[in-house]
């Protein structure tokens, strides 16, 4: 079985967390990654404190296990957030959309462990400085808000650039990309779109049935001249909106009115003109709906047979 140095810090039993995904990871779903051994996030989106509360409890009710929370700290609620998961005893917290230098302190001084998203070297290098235990080094396959480099080039750079535990994300759907991950150096992964598919995942029958049957060439990456890139499927939607993007003529106030809501319209109401499908390139691999449980542990079993057989290799 595969152990690594993040499974005893956070006592989780396989080196997986299940991605902060907005309108996708609810208590439903961590609570079900969390059973089965990995670490399942809420996330923390655009929620009030009282709404994130909520759902924190509704968690709890589901798992005994540690779970983390996924804070967005673009959030016009971030300072109600980063409270309530003090005040909620979240063991661990996971940070996306910014620097969360200014509530580290109160959070490690309430014993949370703290893993920021990063798509640098030198932005790991800070999370190190503040306090995190670790880092999530997040390519560019990902979907949702993606950096500019790839996986295969920013793991080992983060890998050899700090000296807390890396996790590695983008593009990762099965146990190949596991056993890549570790190879690069990582100490685990984070996934998201494999558990779009997940049973326990409570999004729309649209789009896991749009994730399910979607090839190699099947997403595309907008908002560029927003400044905040996205990776989703190409869609009616996402389509329009690298149209629009391009043009002169429209401006980014209509860019962003364009925009607004479409993630909860795809995620919550399957709206398969208007919604924005997040989803990184990996859905292509993707085939099966299945649950938590059995994606974990299809995806460890085969890291271990490929890592246990690596040897063949070397003459």
């Amino acid at each position: 079985m595969i152990k690594t140095s993040i499974c005893e810090l956070l006592q989780i039993e396989y080196p997986i967390f299940q991605g902060g995904m907005a309108w996708v990871a609810d208590a439903s779903l961590a609570a079900a990654v969390s059973n089965a051994g990995g670490l399942g996030i809420i996330a923390g989106m655009n929620s009030n404190g009282e709404q994130l509360r909520a759902e924190i409890r509704k968690c709890r009710e589901r798992t005994e296990k540690p779970f983390g929370v996924n804070v967005m700290l673009m959030s016009p609620y971030v300072e109600e957030v980063a409270r309530t998961v003090i005040e909620e005893h979240v063991p661990v917290v996971t940070t996306g959309a910014g620097n969360p230098g200014k509530y580290m302190p109160a959070w490690l001084e309430a014993g949370i462990r703290v893993v920021p998203v990063v798509a640098s070297t030198g932005f790991a290098r800070l999370a190190e400085k503040r306090g995190a235990c670790a880092v999530v080094a997040e390519g560019a396959e990902s979907g949702g808000h993606i950096g500019r480099l790839h996986t295969m080039t920013l793991v080992p750079q983060v890998c050899d650039a700090v000296r807390i535990p890396v996790l590695a994300a983008g593009g990762i759907a099965d146990g190949r990309g596991v056993a890549a991950a570790l190879m690069l150096g990582a100490q685990g992964v984070q996934v998201g779109t494999r558990f779009l598919v997940a049973k326990e995942c409570t999004i729309s029958p649209v789009y896991k049935r749009k994730v399910l049957k979607a090839g190699d060439l099947d997403t595309i990456v907008t908002g560029r001249r927003l400044g905040d890139p996205v990776r989703s499927l190409k869609t009616p939607f996402s389509r329009t909106f690298a149209r629009k993007e391009g043009r002169e003529d429209v401006s980014r106030e209509e860019l962003e009115k364009f925009g607004s809501g479409a993630l909860r319209r795809a995620a919550r109401e399957g709206d398969a003109e208007n919604g924005c499908f997040l989803a990184g390139e990996s859905a292509g691999m993707v085939k099966r709906e299945q649950t938590a449980k059995e994606i974990i542990e299809e995806m460890f079993g085969q890291a271990e047979r490929l890592l246990g057989g690596a040897a063949k290799w070397v003459k």
